[in-house]
């Protein structure tokens, strides 16, 4: 078993190397162009001729502030964001079709922004400018007939925002435009003593879904450059660290948002990664006072290093329909949108077809988890064969295991160099021949059946449309089930693969390992994994038990449990 085991990991390792060529045409690659700095670029003046249209400059020395606090309210069907005129940045961004575990509209903004920055404020190297930028009180003034001067003023998309601040030494413009998408349009410019600033707009801290250790484990820092994506986890991030571009977008992202800045010079983008820690409590369902953890909450600031930041903002869901609706212009082969941003994993080539198919199916049935069932016993049909054919062939491996390690032993007096060995070989493959055995045809078929399932476990994962779905007892299948009555099935499911599986050449110390330790292993494994994922699993296992009882009365699976149970009691003897 374990040879089998390695010949398998072996082939498994071949198939991948194999498929290289083809793996790095379709999937996402690291990106050579962006570079790494810790200190803050110099940029030299903006040049004469700008490539892009640059936000009218202001000109400091007049002075230009509001009196009081306001507030104003972007609202559309999709989202609804209140912007303070206090740095002239995001309070609230509350996605209207999405929602928390409460029920509530999903507020994006997280609770680290109160302490670590608010989105839309702006990054300066110069920690003491950044400060006093994004606490001035900004003049506030609209595109939209509605007067904004009031507070709580609301504003229908499409409309335009625009924030203005200058005294002595600094002036700052900031704009931002709305319309019936996920996507705003941002401008942004600091001038100080007469110098263009650097200054990126910020989403600094994460995003208000994040409550648990593992939603905070699945941020990411990510862009893209033509037709490579680079995906940083939070080993590979520094806290200010400047990465300079070419960038087509680059952002934060979670399991299921996204905060993407789609730059219009593309050649000038830079982006500043930042890094703070928050205290988590270690059950987020049932929170105890002083029972926490520290986990780290990622933000971006992007924008132009050469002058005024001009770019696109994409905040919503990882959904692959809204993300193929918005257009990034790209170069040599890469997806015109901002598909990327969905990880499918090193089988995504698999992952993406069984996920729109997985939609297609819902749409039938209007329920995902029965998707699930549905497209699940379809796959494990469809694999039939291949499972039939790897049973067969370990069965037929196990009848002649008795006769491989007589051979085995007759010649282990030899070297591994003794010419001798040959020999060995020799008969065993004569035996094999004479049985009709092939040593690897139970192994081939799981080499082929493992990206395929990889995809789907995949898939499942990165699915957002699982996110708060219902089946049955469960009303999250993104989530562990909360009776953990999936996992439980998939021990008992297992108990009984195992079982009912002759292993007539297994020793019994072995045997009893892997009937019960294996099930108990992978039930820990389960215990905690998307009800989706744990729903896939079992129901694949329960198809196992149905194929398995199936071999087991055929004339070889007579035959295997008789010499099981003739070995069984010549031990006992």
């Amino acid at each position: 078993m374990e040879r089998r085991l390695l010949l398998v990991f072996a082939l498994t390792f071949l198939v991948i190397i194999l498929f290289q060529p083809l793996l790095k045409k379709y999937l996402p690659q690291s990106a050579a162009p962006a570079t790494e700095t810790q200190t803050a670029p110099q940029p030299p003046a903006p040049p004469v001729a700008a490539a892009v249209p640059l936000v009218p400059v202001p000109a400091a020395g007049g002075g230009k502030q509001a009196s009081a606090e306001a507030e104003a309210v972007i609202e559309n069907d999709l989202y609804r964001v209140t912007f303070t005129n206090r740095g002239g940045l995001v309070k609230s961004w509350i996605l209207k079709t999405y929602f928390d575990e409460q029920g509530k509209p999903l507020e994006l903004v997280s609770k680290a922004a109160e302490k670590y920055g608010y989105p839309l404020s702006l990054w300066t190297y110069d920690e003491t400018q950044r400060n006093k930028i994004n606490s001035a009180l900004f003049v506030l003034s609209s595109d939209h007939p509605v007067k904004v001067e009031k507070l709580g003023g609301t504003f229908a998309a499409p409309a335009a925002l625009t924030f203005e601040y200058a005294d002595q030494d600094v002036a700052v413009r900031k704009t931002f435009s709305f319309d019936h998408t996920y996507v705003v349009h941002v401008e942004t410019s600091v001038v100080s003593k007469g110098s263009q600033v650097v200054a990126f707009p910020m989403w600094p801290a994460g995003f208000g879904d994040q409550s648990s250790p593992s939603s905070y484990a699945a941020s990411r820092i990510e862009h893209q450059y033509n037709d490579k994506t680079e995906r940083l986890d939070i080993k590979k991030i520094s806290g200010g660290a400047t990465l300079q571009g070419p960038f087509n977008w680059a952002g934060v992202v979670d399991q299921y948002f996204a905060a993407v800045f789609l730059p219009e010079d593309i050649q000038n983008a830079a982006m500043v990664t930042l890094r703070h820690q928050v205290d988590v409590p270690k059950d987020a369902r049932n929170p105890k006072p002083g029972e926490t953890i520290k986990e780290d909450v990622l933000g971006v600031a992007v924008g132009n290093l050469r002058g005024p930041s001009v770019e696109r903002l994409y905040v919503g869901p990882k959904s692959l329909g809204v993300l193929e609706a918005v257009s990034v212009p790209t170069l040599t082969g890469a997806p015109p949108d901002l598909r990327a941003l969905i990880n499918f994993g090193f089988f995504g080539i698999i992952a993406r077809p069984l996920f729109l198919w997985l939609k297609w199916t819902f749409g039938w049935v209007h329920n995902w988890g029965w998707a699930i069932v549905i497209q699940t016993l379809i796959i494990n049909v469809a694999l039939l064969p291949l499972r039939v054919s790897s049973m067969k062939s370990a069965l037929k491996m196990q009848k002649v295991a008795p006769q491989i390690k007589a051979i085995q032993e007759k010649y282990k007096k030899y070297s591994m160099r003794d010419p001798r060995k040959q020999e060995m070989n020799q008969e065993v493959s004569a035996l094999y021949k004479a049985e009709g055995v092939n040593p690897i045809g139970g192994c081939l078929p799981m080499v082929i059946q493992m990206p395929f399932l990889f995809a789907y476990y995949s898939m499942l994962g990165a699915a957002l449309d699982l996110r708060q779905a219902h089946w049955l007892w469960i009303h999250d299948l993104s989530s562990p089930d909360p009776w953990h009555l999936l996992p439980i099935g998939i021990i008992i499911t297992m108990l009984l693969t195992q079982r009912m599986t002759p292993q007539p050449g297994m020793d019994a110390s072995q045997q009893k390992m892997m009937t019960f330790m294996m099930p108990l292993m992978l039930g820990v494994i389960s215990w905690n994994l998307a009800a989706g994922l744990c729903l896939y699993w079992s129901e694949g296992n329960l198809i196992a038990i149905a194929q398995q009882a199936v071999m087991n009365r055929t004339s070889l699976g007579r035959e295997m449990r008789e010499i099981a149970l003739k070995r069984a009691r010549k031990k006992e003897k």
